[in-house]
Parts: structure tokens; sequence; C-alpha cells
């Protein structure tokens, strides 16, 4: 648990040196966010906020993971393909907002663009499971272990590409992603190292510890935005170390958040388009609950403590698969 600490202080330490510079950067290029026309009003003050911010927590998450894993002696081939996945992502995450920024609007990569490209980087993680792990085929919920063969690689893109989207759909208010964040990656890294997976728990604190970092320049007034950059990124290693660490299941409670915010959005277009009606003011679900009238601060608040509840309730069920009862 040292180099979970270790990697968690590390991961946030870099996170809060490197912003400063780069928020001044971006401050001296102009580089700032474009608001959608349909977004709420209050959202008309964060026009021209610094933006792809993400860079320089992914910056924070690979030196500080590189670093720990090296003190550890753990820096293996499944720590690199945790961390190219992630740098793909980034680079993808950050071609949209490049788009969107040269383009003056919010309109950034095309839905379908955006997902090929999510789907092509998932594949790295999951065939080199199926290639090197004799377990990778596995889906296992306690004591109940399924062998999904050749379907498994399907359950793998799908849980690391629903993740990046179910992610970066969250990240709409300033503090949200980071935020609920925290709790979910914290979970993540103490469920993989008592399981084992050294790796999985060292780079998954190191997530946390950034995110922790980042939430001083992104909290209410935010100074930056993670951007497409981040929270593509970021929303994909949470799937990533999911599937890597071998607690896909868990994934359910760990990013019950991020998996309401998704579901919203579903539940919303569904209905649209079958009944004409909407069923939230505005979806993602948490510009439903602002054009409630409720703050952006209490909506972050609220928002964080379920998901620490329910980053509770994954480490529980976690303690009880070891020891047996489920």
């Amino acid at each position: 648990m040292i180099m979970i600490t270790v990697a968690f202080l590390l991961g946030m330490i870099l996170c809060l040196l490197s912003g400063v510079p780069y928020i001044d950067f971006l401050k001296k290029k102009m580089i700032g966010q474009y608001v959608k026309d349909l977004a709420p009003e209050t959202h008309a003050k964060k026009q021209g906020t610094p933006t792809t911010g993400g860079v320089f927590i992914i910056i924070a998450i690979i030196a500080a993971s590189i670093i720990v894993l090296m003190l550890a002696q753990r820096l293996t081939t499944d720590a690199f393909i945790i961390l190219i996945t992630l740098l793909f992502y980034t680079f993808a995450g950050f071609q949209d907002d490049y788009i969107k920024l040269k383009g003056k609007g919010n309109d950034g990569l095309t839905p379908r663009g955006k997902l090929l490209r999510q789907i092509a980087i998932a594949l790295l993680p999951t065939l080199y499971i199926m290639m090197t792990n004799p377990f990778g085929a596995y889906f296992s919920v306690g004591h109940w272990v399924i062998n999904l063969g050749w379907l498994y690689p399907l359950l793998s893109i799908f849980i690391i590409t629903g993740s990046s989207n179910a992610y970066n759909l969250t990240d709409g208010l300033d503090g949200l992603a980071a935020s609920t964040g925290i709790p979910a990656f914290i979970a993540c890294a103490l469920i993989a190292s008592m399981s084992g997976y050294i790796e999985v728990g060292i780079i998954a604190a190191a997530v946390a510890g950034a995110l922790v970092g980042f939430l001083k320049y992104n909290k209410p007034k935010a100074e930056v935005f993670m951007g497409d950059t981040g929270s593509l990124a970021i929303g994909g290693l949470l799937g990533t170390l999911a599937v890597m660490g071998k607690f896909e299941f868990l994934l359910i409670f760990l990013a019950a958040v991020f998996v309401m915010e998704t579901l919203s959005v579903i539940i919303q277009v569904a209905s649209f388009k079958t009944t004409g009606k909407r069923v939230f003011k505005m979806a993602p679900v948490h510009h439903h609950f602002e054009l409630c009238g409720w703050s952006e601060k209490k909506i972050v608040v609220v928002f964080a403590v379920v998901s620490l509840i329910c980053s509770v309730i994954a480490f529980g069920l976690f303690e009880l698969f070891i020891k047996g009862i489920i």
C-alpha cells in the first residue's frame, strides 16, 4: 500500500506543479472553450475559459506512474499497455478539442469518427489480454466464473469504449468529472492492489492523485477545463483498468454516476424519437438539475457523494468476494 500512497501523492503534486505554466500558456495563446447555444444560460460565463487541461493531467499521471512503477520494480508489459492505451485516447481527445478550437465552435470529431477511434484503441488492451492472460476470456463475479470465449473481446471493447464516452458526458460542470472520478479511482487502486494487480493499482492511484490536483484549477469558478483531451482518456483508462485488473463487474458501481449520465442521454433520445416528449429538461442529467434550480456547486457535491457511496459499495462487495461470503 506504500507504493499506492506514493503514486497518489506524486500524481497530485505533479498535476499541481504543471497546472500553472500550462494554464498560463493557454491564456497567452487564447485557447478557450466555446459554449454550445443549447447549454443552460448560466454556462455563457464559461465562454473563453482555457480548455485541453487534460494535457497536464495525463502528463502527471504518466510521469507519476512510471516513477512509482520503477521504484516498485513493476514497469511491466501490462503497465506499458495501459499507459499506451491512455496516450492513444489522449491523442483522440486532443484531436477532437483541436478541431473545435480551430473551427471556433463546439463541433469536433463526428460521433461516428470518435466512436471508431475509441473502438480501435480499445482493441489494444483487449487483444493483449486475450493473447497473454489465460484467464482473459473469463468474466468473474465473486466465485462465479463464466468463460465467455471469443465473446469476451466484445465485452471488453464495450466496457472500455463505454467508460470513455460515459466519463466524457459527465464532464459538463466545473469540478464534476474530477470530483466524481477521485473516489472511483481510489477504489480501483485498492481493489487492484489487493487482487495482486499492482501495476493497475499504482496507475489508478496516480490518476486519483492527479484529479485531486486538477480539482484546484477546475473547481467553481474553473480556471481550466480538461476537455475531451482529459475526459475521453481518463474514462477510457477507467475501463482499461477494470479489464486489466479483472474487476469488470465492480465497474457497474465504480462508474455508477457515469452510467447514470449516459443512461439519461439514451433515455432522453429514445423518448424524444419515439414519443416526441423529453423525460428530462435537458440531458445529461446534471443539466436537468441545473434547470431545476440547483446550483452548480450543489450538483457537484451531490454527485461526488453518490460516487463515493457507490465506490464504497464496490469495495465492500470486493471484500465479500475475497472472504468467500459471496
